[in-house]
């Protein structure tokens, strides 16, 4: 019954977070002469100085909604992830070419915050 609960809730989060992703704007309409978009993105351990593998992410522009929500790394954060969409559409609107950036998980763990960390490096090209 546990696993199938826990199970539930994380169909309901992705439910959730693609509906969100299909109400947003599209990211070719938000930055109209962005060409590619890459995302190197790594998490931490808030208490740790051991970084989680990196994972590049190639953003298919033309398709893509203009929303970067990634989720917590830790399976047991409750409502946790990393919603960083300000932070990089503010870049790409500026036309930045390589930017980085931080965010703290806003999710919990039992009864305190949880620790987690990412970090990203982007690269974009315009036309």
């Amino acid at each position: 019954m546990h696993y199938h609960r826990k199970q539930s809730e994380a169909a309901l989060r992705f439910a959730e977070r693609r509906r969100r992703e299909d109400e947003a704007p599209r990211l070719v309409t938000e930055v109209p002469r962005l060409k590619t978009l890459q995302l190197e993105i790594e998490e931490r351990s808030g208490g740790s100085s051991v970084a989680e593998p990196k994972h590049m992410r190639r953003v298919v522009v033309e398709h893509a909604p203009a929303m970067f929500f990634i989720p917590c790394g830790d399976a047991r954060c409750k409502d946790g992830g990393h919603d960083v969409t300000h932070l990089i559409l503010r870049s790409l609107r500026a036309g930045e070419i390589e930017f980085e950036g931080n965010d703290v998980c806003a999710g919990t763990q039992g009864t305190g915050q949880c620790s987690r960390v990412l970090h990203y490096v982007a690269t974009a090209t315009y036309g």
